[in-house]
């Protein structure tokens, strides 16, 4: 991972707290240009908070800030995320299963002609581009019309990451992408997650299985009950260490040297 492109986004100091309840504590966290960052945690490690904060449905207590191309946000939303280029893939994939390909790649922000009026043409003709351009299918089976219920889990994945970049994400986040998906899906969820990369966009993966994560990510982020507990590359550790790593974490609340 190239250390010296710019930050494009950064939690600093973030702490979140419900009632009595602070889910994050002091967190400081960052992704760059063309960067993945895995963010693993067991459940209650405040995984869940963090994508939320990054996403913009939460905002940070009093002392925190979220930046943005070295700038800090203010009026932190899910709207002013969206309008920076976030955008989130959720383990639920958000599509209308009942609809077809071309309708989901564009839902919510569909091109209409100089009449006014839906321009399907230009939909499907996108779509079919960015079915074979981005996601690689290349059989005459797959195309734009497509209903979505037909395609795999893996096919699903590919569609809602797909439509993150169409429309120049600069951050995906990726909220447990391989749930409940088989081997073979699984692995083509991570090869797009790796055209993410390829196109020069940042990602952060969140997953609870870290074979998952760790051939596909520049760094891993360990957090644990609201604390950031370790950070280092794949290449500093290997996945045995890691896996032993995370388990001291869950143990004890400290990652060992």
């Amino acid at each position: 991972m190239d250390e010296t492109a710019p930050v494009v986004m950064e939690l600093h100091n973030v702490s979140k707290t419900f009632g009595e309840v602070q889910a994050l504590r002091d967190v400081n966290f960052h992704v760059r240009q063309g960067e993945i960052v895995g963010l693993l945690g067991d459940n209650g490690s405040g995984k869940s908070t963090m994508v939320k904060m990054m996403m913009g449905y939460h905002q940070p207590d009093p002392g925190g800030e979220v930046r943005f191309d070295d700038e800090p946000v203010r009026g932190w939303s899910v709207a002013k995320a969206r309008s920076l280029g976030i955008e989130t893939v959720y383990q639920e994939r958000a599509l209308a299963d009942l609809q077809s390909v071309w309708r989901n790649m564009f839902m919510g922000r569909e091109p209409v002609n100089r009449f006014g009026l839906l321009d399907t043409r230009r939909m499907r003709r996108e779509a079919a581009a960015l079915m074979k351009g981005h996601m690689g299918f290349t059989s005459g089976a797959v195309h734009p019309d497509n209903v979505v219920q037909t395609m795999s889990g893996g096919e699903k994945q590919g569609v809602a990451i797909t439509r993150a970049l169409h429309f120049h994400a600069r951050l995906v986040l990726l909220d447990e992408p391989t749930m409940g998906l088989s081997l073979s899906e699984t692995q083509k969820t991570l090869d797009f997650v790796r055209s993410i990369k390829e196109a020069g966009h940042s990602a952060v993966l969140i997953d609870h299985n870290i074979n998952h994560v760790y051939p596909v990510v520049d760094r891993l982020v360990v957090l644990d009950r609201g604390s950031i507990a370790g950070e280092f590359s794949p290449s500093e550790i290997t996945l045995d260490e890691l896996t032993d790593r995370l388990r001291t974490v869950a143990r004890t609340g400290q990652m060992e040297e």
